[in-house]
């Protein structure tokens, strides 16, 4: 078909304004159906409290109130069940429910639209599809917190290094490596939970920009849809996507998370660390290599946090240039929202399976983290404590005596006493209770910190705090 071709109708919906249709690119381009049908759901409860309201309010009579509910109801199952047919004519998913919902009930479809626009319908629809994403997403969320939980108490006294700049530095317990994610996803749900509170106002009623003339109820249909109250003004309610930005701002920083502890997977099963094994289901095998099992469930939901903070830096290009109010560049608002939400969801039960599945190689964690004189600090606490030496001066002792130990090939544990004090005769051989790495991790008292005891009452915290135990 050419694309000058006029021959094509007008459609319907558009009223008597133009005398023929779009040609097939303002068609394709202008066509939302293909990705807005998700909002169907969220369409129809937007349109059943629209229409209780007008009725209640005397705008809409009874039988046609009943019409639009019960055309609704057919529509609501057809989708469902997927014998509905979305056309992409109708453009979008408000035009293809109220088509139908004129085949079904005739001309008090039409009557639905009273009080509203599809611009104050949209950012509603959007609204309600967001904060139910935000409710999956905090579910998911939880159950990942639960198997870090789960996973942290039985390993509260596995030990493994800690590092920093991925050099050793003190060992830990795997245990309180877990809870410190336990935590990040936690600020996590309290981000998701704050923009859930802040996009939780209805847009409903501001009509296209300016409100409307007719006698309507916005605070009775905003308790309809579970919204805290109206939004207090026409032109922010259909022109803004903040609370859409603010669910992906949330997503990113959670993907961050996601796509740290993946690296820390992908490294922990690396055989340079052999600290972790994933089973068959979570990992794949070469096409060339037959000894493979890679860690691919961890290295895409990695990479999966590129898409997430990509779909955010597109609908923020998107909107930074809007004038209010409505523009149609706005219709590019779901897609990106639809990516991150599905790239999330997926990440998080992949990373969920993940921390179930993997098995630590604790003989494997406990040599490295007795490696790289791990417990130096150790030794420049104890001259701290046991000799009254400062913390600095111990600092510079301790680097001598790892020196030594460097020089004779040992780690601090196994180098001679004699050795240590021709360093400083202060020290004795009482040094040699903190040198090893249980005591260097069952010494770590403070709160927060990785001892043992520390981890397990960390653990009954968390499940108080998080999952609601009681």
């Amino acid at each position: 078909m050419s694309p000058n071709d006029t021959s094509k109708p007008a459609n319907a919906q558009w009223g008597g304004r133009f005398a023929s249709g779009p040609s097939e690119v303002m068609e394709r381009i202008n066509a939302s159906i293909g990705f807005d049908r998700r909002l169907f759901a969220q369409d129809i409860a937007g349109s059943r409290a629209h229409a209780r309201m007008l009725v209640a309010q005397g705008i809409l009579s009874d039988e046609d109130g009943n019409a639009i509910q019960g055309g609704l109801d057919t529509i609501s199952r057809e989708i469902e069940s997927g014998e509905f047919s979305f056309s992409a004519a109708l453009e979008d998913i408000h035009m293809n429910i109220e088509s139908r919902l004129r085949e079904l009930i005739g001309d008090a479809a039409g009557r639905l639209h009273t009080a509203r626009s599809r611009n104050d319908q949209v950012a509603t629809d959007f609204r309600l599809w967001v904060r139910d994403e935000i409710d999956q997403v905090d579910t998911a969320l939880q159950a990942l917190q639960g198997a870090l939980l789960d996973k942290a108490e039985t390993h509260a006294d596995t030990i493994l290094p800690g590092f920093t700049h991925l050099q050793t530095a003190q060992p830990v317990t795997l245990g309180h490596h877990l809870l410190a994610y336990v935590e990040m996803f936690g600020r996590d749900r309290g981000r998701f939970a704050d923009a859930r509170a802040r996009l939780n106002e209805l847009p409903l009623g501001a009509g296209a920009l300016a409100g409307t003339s007719f006698d309507i109820d916005r605070h009775a249909v905003a308790a309809d849809l579970g919204f805290d109250r109206p939004m207090a003004n026409s032109l922010d309610a259909v022109s803004d996507r903040d609370f859409a930005l603010e669910f992906m701002a949330a997503a990113s920083i959670c993907m961050a998370h996601v796509s740290r502890f993946a690296e820390e997977i992908v490294v922990w099963c690396s055989d340079g660390f052999g600290f972790m094994k994933l089973s068959d289901a979570y990992t794949t095998g070469s096409s060339m290599m037959p000894q493979k099992r890679n860690p691919d469930a961890a290295e895409l939901s990695r990479a999966k946090a590129g898409r997430v903070f990509g779909d955010l830096l597109g609908l923020l290009t998107v909107m930074k240039g809007l004038p209010l109010a409505y523009s149609k560049d706005m219709q590019e608002d779901k897609e990106p929202v639809f990516d991150a939400a599905d790239s999330l969801a997926l990440a998080l039960a992949a990373t969920t399976g993940m921390i179930t599945d993997m098995e630590p190689v604790t003989e494997n964690m406990r040599a490295a983290a007795g490696r790289g004189y791990s417990t130096a600090t150790d030794l420049a606490d104890w001259l701290v404590r046991a000799a009254g030496v400062p913390f600095r001066d111990a600092h510079g002792i301790t680097g001598a005596v790892v020196k030594k130990a460097e020089d004779r090939g040992v780690g601090l544990a196994e180098l001679p006493l004699d050795e240590m004090q021709a360093v400083d005769p202060r020290i004795t051989e009482d040094v040699f209770d903190v040198l090893t790495v249980e005591a260097s991790v069952a010494s770590r008292t403070s709160y927060g910190g990785t001892a043992p005891e520390n981890v397990r009452a960390a653990v009954v915290d968390a499940r108080v705090r998080f999952l609601g135990d009681a």
